[in-house]
């Protein structure tokens, strides 16, 4: 990169930067950060919890088991291999992979978003999960394209909250969107030109109960994911 090219970038971020300082905001009170911190409150109300990790894998040199040091039971999930995983399956189908009400606890962070059938994932999450216990689920409204080609839905909190309902066997116990930003319209198309007046979240997340079994008979996706897709999960980028 030349020098010009240098100093223009920088420029143009320390512009872009007092353009957004009016409207930036502490992170340590989000309402989107908050939810985790509640449900690792009720994980730590248990004796010797289990918990599963759905997409346990660090993708982005990150692992979370340390966050549950009273966990004996945990287990990291993932589609792939790597650090931070015990077993490798597809999420689609944990009901295959693990015996049924097996955990307590069940979680996961920024995966909903690479589901193919997020609404079965949240049928087979029933199926191990014992009854009274919580899943905690966080994913994005909006956000760049990433891991390509398996990235598939942005969730809205309402999005969100009507996957995990009565039918499915869950009451929700609180859902909410955070991590404000602004979106800037790159087009001329008239109704976009005003939208960087709006707040966006960039996070969304949910605690629900479960409550019971749902109806296999009334609820059933019997579609497997290469039925629909012929690629896999992109591997960890090397750096």
């Amino acid at each position: 990169m030349s020098k010009l090219k240098r100093k223009l970038k920088a420029h143009f971020a320390k512009t872009l930067n007092s353009l957004h300082a009016p409207y930036v905001k502490s992170s340590l009170n989000d309402p989107y950060h908050q939810v985790f911190e509640d449900f690792k409150v009720l994980t730590q109300q248990k004796e010797n919890p289990s918990i599963l990790e759905i997409g346990s894998r660090d993708v982005s040199d990150l692992t979370r088991r340390d966050i549950f040091p009273h966990c004996t039971d945990y287990t990291g999930f993932d589609v792939r291999e790597g650090g931070g995983v015990d077993v490798v399956g597809d999420a689609h189908k944990l009901g295959s992979v693990f015996p049924d009400k097996k955990f307590d606890f069940v979680y996961s962070v920024s995966v909903f978003e690479h589901l193919l059938f997020p609404w079965k994932v949240v049928l087979e999450t029933n199926k191990v999960m014992n009854t009274g216990g919580y899943v905690f689920v966080s994913t994005h409204p909006v956000w760049p394209e990433h891991e390509q080609p398996w990235d598939f839905w942005r969730f809205p909190v309402n999005g969100l909250r009507v996957l995990f309902n009565q039918f499915t066997g869950f009451e929700v116990i609180t859902a909410t969107e955070g991590i404000p930003g602004r979106c800037y319209s790159l087009s001329e198309d008239a109704p976009t030109r005003e939208m960087w007046k709006y707040n966006v979240n960039l996070g969304v997340a949910i605690i629900a109960k479960k409550i019971g079994d749902y109806d296999s008979d009334l609820l059933k996706w019997d579609i497997d994911i290469t039925d629909v897709v012929d690629t896999m999960y992109p591997p960890k980028r090397e750096t």
